[in-house]
């Protein structure tokens, strides 16, 4: 069988979602995540959780652009964790915004949260 099979995604979005509710969100690499908040704009420190919460009610399974199975992180603080990447058309930014996430230690780790980067998902 194939993986991340469409339901083990949903499941993955769905628990992304409590998580972000919940404000147990970690940034990877913030100085990255912080500059690309300028671009979607909206400001990290106040917007982040909301802007990503929006993103996340917008994804699908079918959203996934992640490799089949997902990539392992080689960063030391989540490694060896499956990441899951999505490209989602954004109602909120108005963009397809591209989003990389995991979990470890019962938090959502953010990796990538950016507009689109690839072409072919434009």
């Amino acid at each position: 069988m194939e993986r991340p099979t469409f339901k083990e995604l949903n499941n993955k979005i769905v628990h992304a979602k409590e998580i972000a509710d919940l404000g147990l969100v970690n940034l990877l690499n913030p100085k990255s995540i912080a500059s690309d908040a300028n671009e979607l704009g909206y400001r990290i420190g106040d917007d982040f959780i909301d802007s990503l919460t929006s993103v996340l009610r917008e994804t699908t399974p079918k959203n996934y652009a992640g490799r089949r199975p997902p990539e392992q992180s080689y960063e030391n603080t989540i490694m060896k964790n499956a990441l899951y990447a999505f490209r989602t058309k954004s109602t909120s930014f108005k963009c397809l915004v591209y989003l990389k996430f995991t979990f470890f230690d019962d938090q959502l780790w953010v990796v990538s949260f950016h507009k689109n980067r690839n072409l072919r998902g434009s």
